[in-house]
């Protein structure tokens, strides 16, 4: 756990150099349990202004420990140095990669620093106050020479002072209109006057551009509550969205009344402002569902500045039968003109990715009923042109799964797929029945026939990252092996090959490009292999089984199964095997277990299939049918010991641990970390099930544990994250499992992780989980009489 992690590989936009990003994995508790306000989703430090979490509130912002500069070409490296104390954020590179900038959070602000490509210098722009409370705090303008921030105001007063005396009550009124949302916790939402003020001290900042070379400030505008500020590829013009009340009690600032507007910043002294649309409080938006009016705004890469949008023809609600879900819509500058529709989803759109190639664009839309994508090749300027059906597939199928385009960064910053004649390059997971094989093909778009370049080894997991510069039969990567840690390394394409379905069509060569070194040797010692079986019936099914350091084959030891069951609307695809065996293996959380004598049954596939509208009639029965298919092939193999195997699950999992404690008699105990365990406390919905409480009312109760605490004998540990942000995971629902348990003569643990969110992040609290998880699986399941099983 103290053993610090391989770094993830940054390529600049000119495919020239890598920048090498070191984490750290976990801060100390001190920087966890800093002070914060809760304010309508986002969490604020008022310290410095900082973002204490990840989006979601899923975990607390981690700092990088480190940056190293790589040149492709030689794999020569320059060092980067950084203050002492130093907490800096992603960095962002520059499209011409001579610069990189990243945020630092210092103790009092958040910092502005900028980065030279060529010697690794950093320096720190005085002056200014980052305010990151929403996001892009910082980018770089079209010239690449510019850096637009959202700054703390200047003259800032002190934060407005909670009143010692409440002025009145907190009210809430409903009229005969629905109104679904996700349940979030009350801590997180806005609950009165004093809070509003709050959101409106620590969400107003001031739109400025920062030259990166001279670190002059230039502000822009007056300040405002602005949630995001994009500029258009001509530099001039920026989509500003600003947030204004009134505001809500029961969401998050996302759905908060917001004015799109385009300014024209031509003239930095007197900014120009054209409305694009007012969007009103979004409250009200059904489950799975999209608000009515505009939304997803982007700008088109390819022109100076066109915008483009999608407003729902079905009210948002995917209840509703409609031909069409979405029309798409596109406004030119000077954005006084009526915006004309460029096309029609039959389901909900999902986006834009245009190409180098301005007549041709991957448009993209979504079927949550089915599942399902299709993928359309557009030309938005040729309305007579219909669009071209490229893929239409199952999201849930893995193995004929086309991969996603190969990018290229403009010389405006702006991304674009990368063309070469008609073909387009596409890179992907290759999943298949023997794990993960990453690859990389080219596809002809007018004959939509593929060739495979490059299919990683059976033996490695290697991704493609970039190719190098122009030159297309030379690419980066980033490989890493059961034994070697991830490193880069330059592929070269060479002749062709007789090559089987699937594997490349070509020879290459590999050169590595960077050397980094294994940070745990002694892992080595641990085994890992793909194990396949079925469902009883008949459903394929797969795990990864993790042997103990010094395992003798044929013996058999305590195990412990960890799953995340995932919701399929399609059982043929359920059952497609995923992740790689050639992965480098690293030790996090319960895979701890393994040093201490624990076999593991690792990523157990537990698939819950059937139709979306209702998978979970079948919940609890499928469930158990995964767990007791896992588990007879483990002791089949003869490493588990069938008297003392235990479970564990995260979220989602660990409503499966509960469950299946009460529901059957497969396991010795199990450890249950941020459940949710009464889901008639999200009454609206939860993963995939789309009917509300009052419509499926047997089906919450019986997915729920709580209503079968009076069952659940066998021995639980609940483990939970005092500031958990998730709406479904609030720690209200460990606390309350417990006491039902607790109250019925059960035997459970509870630990309340202080200050931590959804995932656990302090090194304190990691440790403090795994010495509780070591104690309970040892107490209950490697150290229990072998005799008979609680249940027997």
């Amino acid at each position: 756990m103290h053993a610090l992690s391989p770094p993830t590989a940054n390529v600049s936009p000119t495919q020239n150099a890598i920048l090498l990003v070191s984490w750290q994995d976990y801060p100390p508790i001190s920087r966890v349990a800093t002070p914060f306000l809760r304010l309508a989703g986002a969490r604020i430090e008022p310290r410095n202004h900082s973002k204490h979490d990840t989006p979601g509130g899923y975990g607390i912002k981690p700092c990088v420990r480190g940056f190293e500069l790589v040149r492709i070409a030689d794999g020569a490296r320059i060092p980067v140095s950084l203050p002492p104390g130093a907490c800096p954020d992603s960095p962002v590179w520059s499209a011409d990669g001579k610069r990189f900038a990243f945020a630092n959070i210092a103790s009092v602000s958040v910092q502005l620093w900028v980065g030279d490509a060529s010697t690794g210098k950093v320096h720190h722009v005085p002056g200014v106050r980052l305010n990151p409370m929403f996001k892009g705090e910082l980018q770089w303008m079209p010239d690449q020479k510019t850096l637009l921030v959202k700054l703390v105001p200047d003259h800032m007063r002190a934060p407005p002072p909670e009143p010692l005396v409440p002025s009145g009550p907190s009210i809430q009124e409903s009229g005969s209109e629905k109104g679904q949302s996700s349940t979030y916790e009350n801590r997180d939402t806005l609950n009165n006057k004093h809070d509003e003020d709050l959101f409106d001290y620590y969400a107003a900042s001031q739109v400025a551009f920062v030259d990166a070379a001279t670190s002059t400030i230039t502000r822009v505008g007056k300040p405002g509550n602005y949630e995001s500020v994009e500029p258009a590829p001509d530099g001039r013009h920026l989509l500003v969205t600003a947030i204004h009340k009134p505001y809500s009690y029961v969401t998050t600032y996302e759905r908060f009344p917001q004015d799109i507007d385009v300014w024209d910043a031509s003239n930095r002294a007197k900014i120009v402002a054209h409305r694009i649309a007012a969007l009103p409080l979004a409250d009200r938006v059904p489950i799975h569902g999209v608000p009515v009016g505009p939304r997803q705004f982007s700008w088109r890469a390819t022109e100076p500045a066109t915008l483009v949008w999608a407003e729902a023809l079905d009210g948002g609600d995917w209840k509703v039968k409609v031909a069409a879900r979405d029309k798409v819509l596109m406004l030119k500058a000077p954005f006084n003109s009526t915006a004309i529709e460029i096309a029609r989803t039959e389901q909900r759109y999902q986006g834009i990715a245009w190409s180098e190639q301005r007549n041709i664009a991957l448009m993209y839309e979504y079927d949550h009923n089915r599942h399902w994508m299709r993928t359309f090749i557009v030309n938005v300027d040729d309305q007579q042109q219909k669009p071209s059906l490229l893929w239409d597939r199952s999201t849930e199928e893995k193995y004929a799964n086309p991969g996603g385009p190969v990018y290229r960064r403009l010389l405006n910053g702006y991304r674009v797929v990368r063309m070469d004649g008609d073909s387009i390059y596409l890179s992907g997971n290759g999943s298949s029945p023997d794990g993960d094989r990453p690859f990389l093909d080219r596809l002809d778009l007018k004959t939509q026939k593929s060739q495979r370049l490059f299919r990683s080894d059976k033996d490695a997991y290697e991704q493609f990252l970039s190719f190098n510069g122009a030159d297309t039969r030379s690419f980066v990567t980033w490989r890493q092996t059961v034994i070697d840690p991830p490193n880069a390394f330059l592929r070269t394409l060479g002749g062709s090959l007789e090559a089987a379905e699937g594997e490349a069509a070509f020879a290459s060569t590999r050169a590595a490009i960077t050397h980094i070194p294994d940070p745990t040797p002694a892992v080595r010692a641990i085994k890992k292999r793909l194990v396949k079986y079925k469902r009883d019936d008949g459903l394929d099914l797969s795990f990864t089984l993790y042997t103990p350091p010094g395992y003798k084959e044929g013996t058999r030891v305590p195990t412990i199964l960890y799953a995340y069951p995932l919701d399929y609307a399609d059982a043929s695809k359920a059952g497609q095997v995923v992740g790689s065996q050639a992965t480098f293996t690293r030790l996090r959380q319960y895979r701890l277990l393994l040093l201490a004598g624990y076999a593991i049954i690792d990523n157990a596939a537990f698939p819950i299939v059937g139709d979306p509208k209702k998978a979970y009639d079948t919940y609890l029965e499928q469930l158990v049918a995964d767990a007791k298919a896992a588990v007879d092939e483990a002791v089949r193999l003869g490493v588990a010991d069938p008297k003392r195997i235990g479970v564990t699950g995260h979220s989602h999992g660990a409503l499966m641990t509960a469950n299946l404690l009460a529901h059957s008699d497969l396991f010795r105990a199990g450890v249950a970390t941020s459940g949710s365990y009464n889901k008639t406390l999200t009454p609206f919905g939860f993963q995939n099930e789309r009917r509300s409480v009052w419509e499926a009312a047997d089906v919450y109760q019986k997915v729920s544990p709580f209503f079968f605490a009076d069952k659940l004998k066998t021995p639980i540990l609940i483990v939970h994250g005092a500031d958990d942000a998730n709406p479904c995971t609030t720690p209200l629902q460990a606390s309350k499992l417990y006491e039902a348990i607790r109250g019925n003569g059960g035997t459970a643990r509870l630990v309340m992780l202080p200050h931590e969110p959804h995932w656990y992040t302090a090194m304190e609290s990691n440790e403090q989980l795994i010495y509780e998880m070591v104690r309970w699986f040892d107490k209950y399941v490697k150290d229990a009489p072998s005799a008979v099983k609680t249940g027997d």
